[in-house]
């Protein structure tokens, strides 16, 4: 089941990270795949609105962090961006394990060397642009998680 979508304005793009964010009811993990500049960092500031983290929290892409981390109702956002890493080895220095757990939704940015070691996403978000330079946005959906979720959207 892929689901397409076009988005012709950032509050769009906006709008459906906040129902996917109101969507997830427990751990939840979704790869954005997406050029610089697709609207990745827009759909999770979305997410993070539906997922119930606070206003106060300005969400941004850890581009040179590597890992944000944010509180929600009774989840943790987890934001990573592993376009800087050198290799898959390094997800260990930067505690990618540490962050599953039951409460984590873990959104990443270049997930090119977790895919690497096998890691499955429930959810994998593909953005590209059409000659219009509208967002394309296709989601796939892995898994019964994943399914749920995606079949929970209003598209």
């Amino acid at each position: 089941m892929i689901k397409k979508l076009h988005s012709h304005t950032a509050e769009q793009t906006l709008d459906l990270g906040k129902q996917i964010g109101q969507a997830v009811s427990g751990q939840f993990s979704i790869a954005l795949i997406g050029d610089l500049g697709a609207g990745k960092t827009t759909l999770v500031q979305g997410l993070a609105k539906g997922l119930g983290v606070d206003d106060s929290y300005y969400i941004t892409s850890p581009t040179f962090n590597i890992i944000n981390e944010y509180p929600a109702r009774n989840l943790r956002l987890c934001h990573l961006d592993l376009y800087r890493l050198g290799s898959a080895e390094e997800l260990e220095y930067i505690g990618f394990d540490d962050m599953m757990g039951p409460d984590a939704v873990i959104v990443v940015e270049w997930p090119g060397f977790l895919e690497e070691i096998l890691f499955k996403f429930d959810l994998e978000i593909k953005f590209e642009f059409n000659e219009d330079y509208n967002r394309i946005i296709s989601l796939f959906p892995s898994g019964q998680p994943g399914v749920n979720l995606v079949s929970k959207l209003f598209l």
